[in-house]
């Protein structure tokens, strides 16, 4: 298999693995991999923590809005988004009408695990423990179920076995 039909998005809280089980996707399915935080760092010319001490999240959260428009005009590929695309609606809206989304899931402890060394992490900054990032996650799990047309849990599996975990279930929903 090397052609999707569909974009297939990945969104999940920071950290829990979404960059690598896109590397992982892109070799097994033979398409290309998009970073969408990795999209603005370019476009911006600056980082992610950069854009939130200047600008502010809510600025940053429209460039993501502008970055699924591009996204739009390119062929179906894995799409690994920031922690937060899917908390606006209209993201959502604008995922669902060219690809399926995929809701990587993990523990707390999982994710700290995964970000505890991280230094671009800005909504974590002078926060990283595991209380703070449970409250963080269970403010927003409910707006990513709600966007999931996949839901993988991903704790005490490697990119790989995610990737194909994604690849059993998302087979069944594209029909591919």
């Amino acid at each position: 298999m090397n052609k999707l039909n569909e974009h297939i998005f990945l969104i999940g809280f920071m950290g829990v693995g979404k960059t690598s089980t896109s590397h992982k996707l892109s070799q097994k399915l033979g398409v290309k991999e998009i970073d969408t935080d990795a999209m603005i760092v370019e476009q911006e010319g600056r980082s992610i923590s950069d854009i939130f001490d200047t600008d502010g999240e809510e600025y940053f959260r429209s460039v993501e809005t502008g970055i699924i428009d591009k996204i739009k005009d390119m062929n179906p590929c894995i799409v690994s988004c920031g922690g937060g695309m899917a908390m606006r609606e209209v993201n959502v809206n604008k995922m669902k009408e060219i690809g399926k989304i995929v809701l990587l899931t993990a523990t707390p402890e999982t994710i700290f695990e995964h970000v505890r060394y991280s230094t671009n992490r800005p909504l974590l900054n002078g926060n990283m423990n595991i209380p703070y990032i449970k409250k963080l996650m269970d403010a927003r799990e409910p707006k990513y179920k709600a966007a999931a047309d996949i839901v993988i849990e991903t704790d005490g599996c490697t990119p790989e076995m995610v990737a194909d975990k994604v690849i059993e279930k998302i087979l069944k929903v594209l029909e591919i």
